[in-house]
């Protein structure tokens, strides 16, 4: 991708993965975190932003009383073109996003979620796969549309726990996947090496 590649990042907590970017991508091979925003005022996600000389804001549901969610959106979406985002990236963002945003950033939205989706889409994926009993866990990183975590998969990687029965344990290690898969998918969106496939929306090309 010619000129560079800015990003914008969503995130309700604690911000884990937008510190992964900030350390690996952000300022390297033309790819800028320009914008972070949070549905949370408090969440740790702004104030990494702003240590990092990244321009963070809230947009909390308190603020859009009467258009609820489709006008936050619509006031996130221009607040983050108006900066020129090329791409989002929603880690750990808890707030499904509408179709109106979404349209604003056509196969332009991407998501981690901590299992091996299809399987255990929506929240608490490992405890999902916990009270399952799967021996195999794992991170997909996947395009986003308007359904809960259905969107067309880019990358996965699995990992074997066979003797896993606590949640800590297992996003402990599954952050490290994160830290590792997300970047590296930025990357290659960034290099033109992301698209969907002629004809199969589901299929996603990934490589040269």
């Amino acid at each position: 991708m010619t000129g560079g590649l800015k990003v914008a990042v969503l995130a309700s907590g604690v911000g884990s993965n937008l510190q992964a970017l900030l350390d690996t991508v952000h300022g390297v091979d033309g790819i800028e975190i320009v914008a972070v925003a949070s549905d949370k005022p408090a969440a740790a996600a702004l104030e990494r932003a702003r240590a990092a000389g990244v321009e963070a804001r809230a947009f909390p549901a308190a603020e859009f009383p009467n258009g609820g969610r489709s006008e936050r959106d619509a006031v996130m979406a221009e607040w983050l073109l108006s900066r020129g985002v090329g791409l989002v990236v929603s880690a750990g963002y808890m707030q499904l996003l509408g179709a109106e945003f979404l349209s604003a950033f056509p196969d332009r939205v991407i998501n981690v979620h901590p299992a091996l989706l299809p399987a255990f889409p929506g929240l608490d994926a490992v405890g999902q796969a916990l009270d399952y009993g799967v021996k195999v866990f794992g991170v997909t990183v996947h395009f986003v549309d308007s359904g809960v975590d259905s969107g067309a998969v880019i990358a996965q990687r699995a990992v074997e726990l066979p003797q896993a029965r606590e949640r800590e344990e297992v996003l402990t290690v599954l952050h490290r996947i994160e830290h590792e898969l997300l970047p590296e998918a930025v990357r290659r969106f960034a290099r033109g090496e992301i698209r969907v496939a002629s004809g199969h929306a589901r299929r996603v090309l990934v490589g040269p």
